[in-house]
């Protein structure tokens, strides 16, 4: 077996509008429901988690996980430029308080790539008072966190984020090939996280951090320079940035494989996930590495790792090679505080639907009955006991 640290977290990430349902006052809605788009299907009901979320969290705690990480809406905070809505506040209040009462340690992200459809409108983060705008959300959601909360990502992805921003196909956001970011959007989310930071360090005991997703660049011979720099403005670039920052969060899935033209398609006859991704555990290990080198010793917490997968052994099988990866960077010196599997539940993944699962816990479409597969009684098996078997196939 090999052993975690005393007092490294387990647990679970969700995102508000992938699980809450009827997400109308925020940017993704009108894009779901535009004619002609490119989205698969629209969000809807979602899991309907704004309503069931103590039951959410009870199935996570029973299993035997101790922290959750959940964001909260900017839209249902403040609908309306000025309308601040206390029925958001207390909403998201609550749901701290229940994740408290029920021993677990909640991790709240104010910004999960979506935003309020009049911030939007507003030229989004092209706007010139863009940063004064989050900074400024973030003064609303401190009720939210009170002074309990001591885990906030300010900004979910903002890799990922300056490239939605940008005005790229949500559909074309694909694990090789990933669209140029904007450079000024990605300049700004950085101005937005570190005024966020700004707020935030008022506020006793907050560790506060902004996640980014890791993608593996890996370079055929003689290719190492041009994965460098095609790595660096989609990637490295903005681990760099978290240099000073209470933590940085790794979200790693897979691998981008970099040739003489570019990256590289997964090559037939490799496994594949849901999401058309290679199968590739490693990538977590090879996250948390570059994070670490990249920040210059920022304690590292994976806020998102997992399979899109409809075979959940397979899911057991990658996350128990992916905790191996993990085990061997901490053994190497990195520091890491926790690890939380990407999903849950079985939730909305944005341009592709309802189709790629990864949860931990499947949610019934029609009726929202919830059912735990036995991914979930793995990893919880694994907190319990805070320490992985290893690999049979690394």
């Amino acid at each position: 077996m090999l052993h975690f640290p005393d007092g490294f977290l387990w647990g679970a990430a969700t995102a508000a509008h992938q699980i809450e349902g009827n997400n109308f006052n925020n940017d993704w809605w009108p894009r779901e429901h535009a004619p002609g788009t490119t989205i698969v299907e629209p969000s809807g009901d979602a899991c309907d988690s704004y309503h069931r979320f103590r039951e959410d969290m009870t199935l996570l705690r029973d299993a035997g996980l101790d922290t959750y990480r959940f964001s909260i809406e900017w839209s249902r905070i403040e609908p309306e430029e000025g309308f601040v809505s206390r029925a958001g506040i207390d909403h998201y209040r609550r749901m701290v308080d229940t994740a408290l009462e029920l021993g677990i340690t909640p991790m709240v992200t104010l910004m999960h790539f979506t935003v309020p459809r009049w911030f939007a409108d507003r030229g989004m983060w092209r706007s010139p008072d863009a940063a004064d705008r989050f900074a400024r959300f973030t003064e609303l959601a401190l009720p939210v966190l009170g002074d309990d909360v001591k885990w906030v990502c300010t900004i979910n992805e903002p890799n990922i984020a300056a490239m939605i921003a940008g005005g790229e196909d949500p559909a074309n956001l694909v694990a090789y090939g990933l669209p140029d970011p904007d450079l000024k959007v990605a300049d700004t989310l950085l101005e937005c996280h570190r005024r966020s930071r700004e707020v935030l360090s008022g506020v006793g005991g907050v560790r506060s951090g902004w996640t980014v997703a890791t993608q593996a660049f890996q370079p055929e011979p003689g290719c190492e320079q041009a994965a460098r720099d095609y790595g660096h403005q989609r990637d490295d670039w903005y681990l760099e940035a978290a240099r000073g920052d209470d933590w940085v969060g790794v979200q790693a899935y897979t691998r981008t494989v970099i040739g003489p033209d570019g990256p590289r398609q997964v090559p037939e006859g490799v496994e594949t996930t849901l999401t058309g991704w290679e199968y590739y555990p490693k990538a977590l290990e090879e996250g948390v590495r570059s994070a670490w080198e990249k920040t210059g010793g920022v304690p590292v917490f994976v806020t998102e790792n997992g399979m899109a997968t409809a075979d959940d052994a397979r899911r057991i099988d990658y996350t128990r090679g992916a905790l191996n990866g993990l085990h061997a960077a901490m053994a190497d010196g990195v520091e890491v505080a926790g690890y939380l599997h990407w999903s849950l539940l079985d939730n909305y993944e944005w341009a592709s639907g309802f189709r790629p699962t990864f949860g931990l816990i499947a949610v019934d479409r029609e009726t929202f009955v919830r059912t735990p597969k036995p991914s979930l009684g793995w990893l919880g098996g694994v907190a319990r006991a805070n320490a992985v078997e290893e690999d049979p196939q690394p």
